[in-house]
């Protein structure tokens, strides 16, 4: 059935509501709407999507600060994303809505504070924040801050990588989201991440059956494999000294207490890749990368198989 011309009008301006974060505005603009028509689907689901955020809004406001206020949108956007299939025929233009409203409400609470604090910390929340609103130029500006100040921090590399990756720069998005992984993949967010190449990634490691931490781990594994994290540096010395630290305690640690054994496999199997390219590049002996390769058969058949083809 066609959409009538005054609901896509009302529905139009429930959306430059949201995108001005006047929630209150947009709900009275949907519900006129139903005056002309109360069966349209994309109304309907509209109307549901604003009943839930007036609900976490709500809540967001009576919490103690305004930092606590943003965490609590941010978290909530999280939990709005899988609870909309329960709405009806989602509808991408009214989810772009709410995505906008959620991250610049975020924004609003986190920009209240910004001159009582240069914490690093919050210039992340701040990138992050205007990255989901569609400020872009913003979110690089405020993450690039960020991890001047800390910059082995993977969940700000990951932030940045992903900006980048929206804005067209992807060789500096695939060299940052390498490094982020490789640093700690457990730190990363990764259901707030917008990147396609991270889509993929995700889509793939779930169709292998993983989930929660142990996905985390295996998106660079699975980056490795297709190619994408293409854009490599060279290691320095003592970073060459810390990998093999860590080589040797991941190891250890899978050969006396098996718990962890989901984690440990492709976070030693990531290291070891990093370890196989830093030995090319120095055109090490061959030796060295063949007993490389032969720990990652032992610990993957399927792995070792497709990195050699």
């Amino acid at each position: 059935m066609p959409k009538s011309p005054a609901v896509e009008t009302q529905l139009s301006a429930a959306y430059q509501f949201l995108n001005s974060l006047d929630l209150s505005s947009a709900e009275e603009t949907l519900h006129e709407a139903l005056k002309d028509d109360f069966e349209d689907e994309t109304l309907l689901f509209a109307m549901k999507c604003s009943a839930w955020w007036a609900d976490a809004m709500a809540k967001s406001e009576s919490l103690c600060c305004h930092f606590e206020s943003g965490e609590y949108i941010i978290s909530r956007w999280k939990v709005f994303r899988s609870s909309v299939q329960h709405f009806g025929v989602p509808d991408l233009r009214t989810l772009a809505a709410f995505k906008q409203f959620a991250f610049g409400s975020a924004l609003s609470h986190y920009s209240s504070i910004a001159s009582e604090t240069e914490e690093p910390e919050l210039a992340f929340r701040l990138g992050r924040a205007s990255k989901g609103y569609g400020d872009y130029e913003k979110a690089v500006e405020w993450l690039e801050a960020a991890t001047k100040a800390k910059r082995d921090d993977p969940a700000l590399l990951a932030e940045l990588a992903d900006v980048y990756s929206l804005i067209d720069q992807a060789r500096a998005s695939k060299a940052l989201f390498r490094e982020a992984y490789f640093i700690n993949p457990q730190q990363i967010d990764w259901e707030l991440l917008e990147s396609a190449i991270i889509s993929a990634l995700i889509e793939k490691a779930r169709s292998l059956g993983k989930e929660g931490f142990e996905l985390s781990e295996w998106i660079p594994v699975l980056a490795e494999l297709s190619g994408v994290f293409s854009v490599k540096r060279e290691l320095k010395p003592i970073e060459v000294g810390k990998l093999k630290q860590s080589i040797y305690e991941a190891e250890t640690e899978l050969a006396t207490d098996g718990s962890r054994r989901c984690i440990l496999v492709p976070r030693l199997i990531n290291r070891y890749f990093w370890l196989i390219d830093h030995y090319l590049n120095k055109k090490e002996e061959k030796s060295k990368i063949d007993e490389l390769l032969l720990k990652i058969k032992l610990l993957d058949p399927l792995v070792y198989k497709q990195y050699i083809s």
